[in-house]
């Protein structure tokens, strides 16, 4: 098998799918070459298992390879404006393309004209992508490198760097920066900020926008340096809604390394302790965190996080529950734990404390009025029983028709009064509810 030596030094086996060798071997058979692309390449240079495997073929044609894969397994033309074919064999699925140029003829990310060239070389096909670290390949079987454009000086650097020219026909390729900047980090060139500066986002969709803050945000990495280049490339200018923590944008991306450090431990040690909804709500609310104190009101703060959001997604659950987690963060005063009727009310709003506490655990130190302020708070939550979810009424409609109390309006004030003192500690379990219950019933008789 063949063998990469990694960035450090190591020596590092990947992991390929075994008919690819086969595959490879017959597209060579017929006078074409194979190149591993992309973000694989990238990846394995770090020593990062990938399972994206992109294959650019040269030298032959469709005509050419499409009767090779199917002997391999089921083909499908993707992406026939693109020559993409998709393999799809027995537990694994190959994306095998042809070297292509790109020009730029309408507005969004549809307006391009593609033309594929098997003939093209590696150099000419490699400068329409984005930045010089996903501008390399591996030639098959034996895994050479080929790096026209200096790609691993780049990774060895931690440098990000356009390609060519062809970088401002995409105007996503500023959001990808930010992105790539956290998940290697990596601080832009100089002239890549100067080019990214020059483009805008306006024609990009809603659901292209998302992806790349998702993956700036919930991929592994530091997300401090995707803000610095953010910040560097002036996105703060285009998102006014993102700003920085008590006046500073570090301590901003202090608390978005630590929000991502918290989410990383939680799950190592407990898989399901975070859903992939409550790792996004995390993640935003953590961004938008700076609104917490900027804005003196709940509810503009709610409303700055809300217009942020709305430009980027429609997933409703951060719609709901970000702006929610923030109004309730910045009205803690971050030294005195809240009373436990209060905390109980906290998770009522937020259907349990456990985002809130996450957030305040991610809060720098120096911005704690008091030295283990977040700890006891997790631990007054977990006391009450309020941390992974909100307390459900004791008290229910069918308690109350087996009372003899009929359903309608009076039934329903009941069990909101009931509930009440159930939040204020003085109805304490079932027990308590359906005696509170039995006077009022009785008081309500007579």
């Amino acid at each position: 098998m063949a063998t990469i030596t990694t960035l450090s030094g190591e020596t590092y086996t990947p992991e390929l799918p075994g008919r690819l060798s086969h595959i490879v071997h017959d597209i060579r058979e017929a006078g074409g070459r194979a190149f591993l692309v992309g973000g694989w390449v990238r990846d394995a240079l770090l020593g990062r298992d990938c399972r994206d495997y992109d294959i650019e073929v040269y030298d032959i044609g469709q005509e050419e390879l499409v009767p090779i894969l199917k002997k391999y397994g089921r083909t499908n033309l993707v992406g026939k404006a693109f020559g993409v074919i998709h393999l799809a064999m027995k537990g694994e699925s190959l994306d095998f393309s042809f070297p292509r140029t790109e020009s730029k003829v309408g507005y969004g990310h549809r307006g391009f004209v593609v033309h594929t060239d098997e003939k093209l070389s590696f150099k000419e096909a490699a400068l329409r992508r984005d930045f010089t670290i996903n501008a390399m390949g591996m030639e098959l079987p034996d895994l050479t490198l080929c790096d026209p454009y200096g790609g691993i000086e780049d990774l060895k650097a931690h440098v990000l760097r356009h390609v060519g020219p062809a970088f401002v026909e995409d105007s996503l390729r500023i959001l990808r920066g930010v992105q790539f900047a956290s998940r290697f980090e990596c601080t832009l060139a100089p002239e890549t900020v100067d080019l990214c500066r020059t483009l805008s986002l306006a024609d990009l969709s809603v659901e292209r926008l998302f992806e790349e803050f998702k993956k700036w945000l919930l991929k592994p990495g530091k997300p401090s340096m995707g803000l610095k280049a953010f910040l560097d490339i002036g996105l703060d200018g285009y998102f006014p809604e993102i700003v920085p923590f008590a006046g500073s944008w570090d301590v901003l991306g202090s608390l978005l390394d630590n929000m991502a450090a918290i989410r990383e431990s939680v799950l190592q040690e407990n898989p399901s302790a975070l859903d992939g909804d409550e790792c996004a709500e995390l993640a935003f609310a953590a961004l938008l965190s700076g609104n917490a104190l900027a804005c003196v009101a709940p509810e503009g703060m709610k409303s700055v996080a809300e217009k942020f959001l709305l430009r980027i997604t429609n997933e409703t659950h951060l719609l709901k529950k970000v702006p929610e987690i923030l109004a309730c963060y910045g009205g803690l005063d971050f030294e005195n734990v809240p009373p436990a009727p209060e905390l109980r009310r906290l998770s009522v709003r937020l259907g349990g404390l456990k985002l809130l506490c996450l957030l305040v655990q991610a809060t720098p130190e120096i911005m704690l009025k008091k030295s283990g302020f977040a700890d006891a708070l997790t631990a007054a939550a977990r006391e009450i029983g309020v941390y992974d979810a909100a307390p459900q009424p004791y008290l229910t409609g069918k308690m109350l028709m087996d009372m003899g109390l009929k359903p309608g309006k009076e039934m329903g004030v009941i069990i909101k009064r009931s509930f009440e003192l159930q939040l204020d500690g003085e109805i304490k379990n079932i027990s308590d509810a359906l005696a509170w219950a039995k006077e009022i019933n009785l008081s309500l008789s007579t």
